[in-house]
């Protein structure tokens, strides 16, 4: 019997004792985690992404990456060139047939370069100014347009961040008439976005002619071109906006569509062969936009400025 109680004995001594209590523990637990840290303190929320996108850029300042340079233009024409002269279309030369008959246009061609300043004013003979155009029908007034200086595509989100501003961008999708390009600008110029992304190939660029559709906005207004469109919108997805395309078939409605509230870069297709597949299937977000009348489709000039007007009401 004792050395039966002695080994209960020993095995009673080898187990723990007993726990009183949870020492606090459960207590601890009951407390919670405190408040709801704000949004952009949460890992993955989209405001942090933005608050880190605007550290990114506040640490690469001052140095600004540029889109390169348009090519040379040439505007021909009496009637042309007064109209480039009356929208403000940039100039530095203005090219006038020597011994030219003389009529109204021509004398406010002059003038109007006179008053702009700036502009050179050069005579040449009629085999030069047909050189110059390749054989066009001149009609003795030739004005030379500068190559346009584009931005680069982070320059338009670092400008709306440094701003304190959620940016509101238009990317173009294969748009290749100017003038689309050109009133596209100046949507965006009226209601308050941050700039416009072109294509380097096979898309519109920043003529003449999508200067004088543009009605000036395009001299406050950056225009930046992508060498790859699709990796341009990857980058911004990855600084923290949101990329909605526009597509007759989308699967959000345009009133519904809440990313307009936020940082975005709203994506415009051409009219005929809407957003390209690679470019649709890197769109977070495809939209349609209403339209009741039973028309199939609205042109990019058109199509980006009810998009934007939409955008500058909810951000009133």
């Amino acid at each position: 019997m004792a050395g039966n109680s002695q080994r209960r004995n020993r095995r009673t001594s080898n187990k723990k004792g007993a726990t009183v209590g949870s020492g606090g523990k459960r207590r601890r637990g009951l407390e919670g985690k405190g408040p709801t840290p704000p949004a952009e303190m949460r890992k993955g929320h989209v405001k942090q992404r933005v608050a880190n996108a605007r550290a990114r850029q506040a640490a690469k300042r001052p140095v600004s990456r540029r889109g390169g340079k348009g090519p040379n233009e040439m505007v021909v024409g009496r009637n042309p060139v007064v109209e480039a002269l009356r929208e403000g279309v940039p100039a530095n030369t203005l090219y006038v047939q020597q011994f030219i008959d003389s009529d109204d246009r021509v004398r406010e061609a002059l003038k109007l370069a006179a008053d702009r300043g700036g502009i050179h004013l050069m005579e040449a003979p009629k085999a030069e100014l047909d050189r110059l155009t390749n054989g066009l029908n001149h009609q003795g007034l030739v004005l030379q347009v500068p190559p346009y200086e584009y931005a680069h595509p982070e320059d338009l989100s670092a400008a709306a961040f440094d701003e304190d501003e959620d940016p509101l961008i238009v990317a173009l999708d294969g748009v290749t008439d100017p003038r689309n390009l050109g009133a596209v600008v100046r949507s965006v110029s009226a209601f308050g976005g941050h700039g416009v992304v072109v294509p380097e190939r096979r898309a519109a660029g920043m003529t003449a002619g999508a200067w004088k559709t543009s009605a000036g906005t395009a001299a406050r207004t950056p225009v930046a071109r992508a060498t790859n469109l699709t990796r341009t919108l990857e980058a911004y997805q990855k600084a923290g906006l949101m990329v909605v395309g526009l597509a007759a078939d989308g699967d959000v409605e345009l009133q519904d569509l809440e990313a307009l509230d936020g940082p975005v870069v709203i994506v415009v297709g051409s009219e005929g062969k809407g957003l390209s597949r690679l470019v649709g299937e890197t769109c977070d977000l495809r939209v349609r936009i209403p339209m009741p009348g039973g028309a199939e489709s609205l042109n990019a000039g058109v199509a980006a400025g009810v998009v934007l007007y939409e955008a500058a009401r909810r951000r009133a």
